[in-house]
């Protein structure tokens, strides 16, 4: 099943994402946040997947405002080019945009619930975004950087998590060196202390997975971990 371009208008900026609704009833719809790379080809693939699941489903770009249609390969050059929009980007516009991008979703079907998917840089928006409070759950797919920086400036972003009302999952691979061990090592600690029992807020270490273990374009994918990713994600949104 394949998605298509819209734009949603609700917030300041207009946000050209992919959206593939498989018209099935669900109890979730999903909003994807990208890489640094954009809604590019792989992150639309993820959205179609969703969608061949029976879950509707809205990739939203993350540099709207400087880079509104960026859709990179995964070069060298890419991963710089992406940076750069990183950069640029605050806290408060993600979440201005994932607040217009989930008004939207929830204009399509007021009774599902709102997963947010996100990876990479994505995956520290996710945890961001995880803060509102129409998220009724977040997976954070190692987002490097939560324990030591925010988007914009300001404290870490692991300090936000007392703001979280919903359930919340970070997996984080042993082999990245993006997140090295004391950066784990403050992400176990800190949904540990929030929730003590576990309840809510889920630490997964995937053993020798890299950075972008989920991406099939990138070389450090790996079919093990991406397997597991996905059996955890599919479990939540069947549940």
């Amino acid at each position: 099943m394949s998605g298509n371009w819209i734009v949603v208008e609700e917030g300041s900026v207009p946000l050209r994402c992919w959206w593939n609704n498989p018209d099935q009833n669900s109890n979730h719809i999903v909003l994807v946040l990208p890489e640094v790379f954009g809604v590019n080809s792989w992150v639309r693939s993820v959205v179609d997947r969703l969608a061949d699941y029976g879950f509707a489903a809205l990739a939203m770009p993350l540099f709207a405002r400087t880079a509104p249609e960026l859709e990179l390969g995964y070069s060298e050059a890419d991963l710089v080019e992406g940076r750069r929009h990183k950069e640029l980007t605050t806290t408060e516009q993600i979440l201005a945009d994932a607040s217009a991008a989930i008004a939207w979703l929830k204009q399509q079907n007021q009774q599902s619930k709102i997963t947010v998917v996100g990876f990479c840089f994505g995956g520290h928006a996710a945890l961001i975004t995880s803060t509102l409070p129409t998220v009724s759950s977040t997976f954070d797919f190692y987002g490097a950087g939560v324990s030591i920086s925010r988007p914009g400036g300001g404290s870490p972003s692991l300090e936000l998590l007392p703001t979280v009302s919903g359930e919340l999952t970070c997996l984080c691979g042993t082999s990245d060196s993006l997140i090295p061990l004391s950066d784990r090592t403050s992400i176990q600690e800190a949904l540990r202390k929030e929730d003590p029992e576990g309840s809510r807020m889920t630490y997964i270490e995937v053993k020798s997975a890299d950075h972008g273990f989920m991406c099939e374009q990138r070389a450090s994918f790996n079919a093990k971990a991406s397997e597991l990713g996905w059996g955890l994600l599919l479990e939540k949104l069947n549940a």
